[in-house]
């Protein structure tokens, strides 16, 4: 099993929200509130902003020392020296990402409600495995939808495991105990009025 020796063991896992103005002091402020990892998602194809922005994420998560992981994107990733790459199931394979980004990259893969899809992640050298939604999810309303007993099966596998998905500080707690190591939050975190407390609230779940 391949593990990335910058990755922590569990925690807060920020996923920003595309296109806003406030995008860097909104991540400043989740990493302020206890984020380990930030994933920066943006489905726009302004490459240019793109690219400034994952330089700007870059240097306030170095300042943190919190990874950022950058989705689907492994050129943009490659081009910044992001810690890593997020990869759905039309973004490429594992190991051509590991090619690309080295062998300190953090690659995780989306395994949506599929047990073997994560079986064959961790395979092939993935590390770390998402699992969702959970929860209905304004960011993916039409998402297929994982269980609680999907983590559980997983955790044999070996990675890290990660839950997202419609998750609140109010309905994670039941994923957290059944195997996932990080909640990764989009609307719950950026979509509140104080990102860093929102953050927290969500870091305070976790056990010490």
């Amino acid at each position: 099993m391949h593990r990335a020796k910058n990755f922590p063991e569990r925690g807060v896992y920020a996923i920003t929200d595309g296109p806003r103005r406030d995008l860097i002091a909104a991540v400043e402020a989740a990493l302020i509130g206890g984020a380990v990892v930030v994933q920066y998602r943006d489905k726009s194809s302004d490459r240019d902003r793109r690219r400034a922005e994952a330089l700007a994420l870059k240097e306030a998560c170095d300042r943190h020392g919190v990874a950022l992981i950058i989705n689907d994107d492994v050129d943009l990733a490659a081009d910044i020296g992001a810690a890593g790459v997020h990869l759905g199931a039309d973004d490429g394979e594992v190991a051509v990402a590991r090619e690309r980004l080295g062998a300190d990259a953090i690659i995780g893969v989306s395994c949506y409600d599929s047990l073997d899809r994560a079986h064959a992640a961790a395979e092939a050298g993935a590390d770390y495995l998402a699992f969702g939604a959970f929860f209905a999810s304004p960011t993916k309303p039409d998402a297929r939808r994982a269980t609680v007993e999907l983590l559980r099966a997983a955790k044999s596998l070996g990675p890290p495991l990660v839950a997202i998905g419609g998750i609140t500080p109010d309905n994670a707690s039941p994923l957290i105990e059944a195997g996932a190591d990080f909640v990764a939050v989009v609307s719950g975190i950026f979509a509140a009025g104080d990102v860093e407390q929102a953050t927290r609230r969500y870091v305070n779940l976790f056990p010490n």
